[in-house]
């Protein structure tokens, strides 16, 4: 392993690595730059902490099922009540979910807010 990736520290930890790697890995490591390399080509924080919103909102089946819903057409909470037969409390907290991740909108028309799909949730349904 050349000098120059020897005893390196992260950043993150403060400690060297561990210099019992295999020597593949070390050479690989070595050319994006060691450790502070690596760690320079990690998505930020804030990109990570995104994916993993996104994933919790898909990760529920009655949120993948309103998505399905809303990628036929959108629909009033009544319909999408409907069809789930939830309580209005467990539909809220669903569609909070689903909007805080980005994937639907709900949009004010007269007395009713009507959900629809934005782009990053037709997206996650493929289309």
């Amino acid at each position: 392993m050349p000098d120059t990736c020897r005893g390196e520290t992260s950043s993150r930890t403060q400690e060297p690595f561990a210099s019992g790697i295999p020597e593949e890995i070390a050479a690989s490591l070595c050319s994006c730059g060691g450790i502070a390399g690596l760690e320079n080509l990690l998505p930020p924080d804030a990109e990570l902490e995104r994916f993993s919103a996104l994933h919790r909102a898909l990760a529920d089946p009655i949120r993948l099922k309103i998505l399905a819903m809303l990628g036929i057409q959108p629909l009033c909470v009544c319909v999408i009540k409907t069809v789930l037969g939830i309580a209005d409390s467990k539909l809220s907290y669903h569609l909070g979910v689903l909007k805080k991740a980005g994937l639907i909108i709900g949009e004010q028309q007269g007395n009713w807010i009507i959900y629809s799909l934005t782009g990053e949730g037709a997206d996650c349904l493929g289309r």
